[in-house]
């Protein structure tokens, strides 16, 4: 698209964290050509449609540097249960899902991200053909991968982390098909990484499996992180050391790797992996519901690690983890205080999330030359007046229903509160049906799983 977005308070996000009133961004194509006050960019883009922005902030798009949008199917259940959700509930759900199901309720996570402004996602998961066209046809930028682990994560929750070199083959030859199918396609927008599961459940050789497929390609590695006492316990018996500790022994503790969590990371382990140059995906919010997290958030930060956010699952909202994060890293280790300020918590779902997947260079910040993917916030919403500080007003009070306007690639996803990519009401209605469907199913097939509480399907 061609386009001159005129008089915009906007947030560019460079080095100085410059912020711009009354300005504009000139978009030609899919990229920023330039920005300026709006009186001299009228003058220098005289061929370009016009677009008034007077009254909104136009962000960088966020970043969601981890999530499962397909566990959408377990929202509002696991997390009021007391027992593993990943291999209690998750495990046992995504093989439970048809292709379809897959892709409608990765679709759903999809638009909730896009309305509390996302534009790019980092998604590992399973069955990756089943789902990957249908959400690369939102409009969104992608960066996919199979959870591969050669320990039956089927199995687990019945105390049974045997290697699995068949289970594992499985993955690593889907990775392969995975890259060779989809890398680079939709545009650019739909890109593939290398993902072990957990520390828990890939073995040394599979590891070194991962990163032989992953230097092949130049893609960058992820990993789930000590984010359950039984991972903790788990490695520990198998291994004699923290999962950390493990992943240094194999390769797993480098700069191309993002690891999820860091939940049970010890003192040491953080000053191990800050060495190591490990970069970090915190999901503050999916890991404070079941109380005080106890994340040293404090000391990953002060050991220099590049911090950015993710949702993880049940829900997609980047000002949600924006809020939990502020308040887990303000109070962690029992330390209270204002430490970090809203514009560290805001970097985290922009600039560090760009360098988090590598695309430093395009992405992350409002800046000529870089992808136009841009959020639009309405500032005469209620919860953002009196803007009196914009980034302490967005990380404190802004929410999806102020976001107007979502931008990927120069491409209107959604103008004016308007979803322009799906009919958002049938995506809606489907994803209840396949929801009840597919818990019926899958507590079918494993009776030892007891509902995580009562199930009740009203009639809406």
């Amino acid at each position: 698209m061609d386009l001159l977005i005129t008089d915009a308070v906007i947030v560019t996000q460079d080095a100085a964290r410059t912020i711009l009133d009354r300005s504009a961004i000139a978009i030609r194509g899919d990229r920023i050509a330039a920005i300026g006050p709006t009186a001299a960019m009228q003058e220098a883009h005289q061929d370009l449609p016009r677009m008034s922005a007077r009254g909104k902030a136009v962000l960088p798009g966020f970043i969601n540097a981890h999530t499962h949008t397909i566990l959408t199917v377990l929202r509002a259940t696991v997390e009021d249960w007391a027992g593993n959700a990943v291999y209690g509930y998750m495990s046992p759900v995504s093989y439970t899902m048809t292709p379809h199901e897959r892709a409608v309720m990765g679709m759903l996570g999809i638009v909730e991200g896009i309305r509390s402004g996302c534009t790019t996602f980092v998604d590992p998961f399973r069955h990756v053909p089943d789902y990957a066209d249908a959400m690369a046809g939102l409009g969104v930028r992608l960066v996919l991968s199979e959870n591969c682990a050669d320990v039956n994560t089927l199995k687990i929750r019945h105390g049974d982390w045997s290697p699995d070199p068949a289970f594992g083959e499985i993955f690593l030859e889907r990775t392969k098909a995975g890259i060779e199918r989809f890398h680079n396609t939709h545009d650019g927008r739909l890109q593939i990484q290398i993902a072990a599961h957990a520390t828990d459940n890939c073995t040394p050789e599979y590891l070194e499996k991962l990163t032989e497929l992953a230097r092949r390609h130049d893609m960058p590695r992820t990993i789930h992180l000590a984010q359950s006492i039984e991972e903790i316990r788990a490695v520990r018996d198998r291994y004699g050391c923290t999962p950390a500790e493990y992943l240094a022994r194999h390769g797993w503790a480098a700069p191309d790797v993002v690891a999820a969590h860091w939940t049970y990371c010890t003192e040491s382990d953080v000053a191990l992996l800050g060495e190591r140059g490990m970069q970090m995906v915190h999901c503050p919010a999916n890991g404070s519901r079941r109380g005080p997290h106890p994340v040293l958030a404090k000391k990953i930060r002060a050991a220099g690690v590049n911090i950015c956010f993710g949702t993880d699952n049940m829900t997609e909202d980047m000002f949600h983890a924006m809020k939990i994060g502020l308040i887990v890293h303000r109070g962690a280790e029992g330390i209270q205080g204002v430490d970090p300020q809203p514009e560290a918590i805001f970097d985290a779902v922009n600039v560090n999330g760009a360098r988090s997947i590598g695309r430093s260079h395009d992405l992350g910040s409002i800046e000529a030359g870089k992808k136009a993917d841009l959020t639009f916030l309405n500032l005469n919403s209620p919860a953002l007046r009196p803007v009196t500080n914009l980034i302490g007003n967005i990380v404190h009070y802004g929410h999806p229903g102020t976001v107007e306007s979502v931008m990927v690639d120069g491409e209107f996803v959604l103008r004016d509160g308007k979803l322009l990519v799906t009919d958002e009401q049938a995506l809606i209605e489907e994803a209840q049906g396949v929801t009840q469907s597919v818990w019926a199913r899958m507590l079918a097939a494993n009776p030892d799983l007891p509902p995580p509480r009562a199930l009740r399907w009203l009639d809406i």
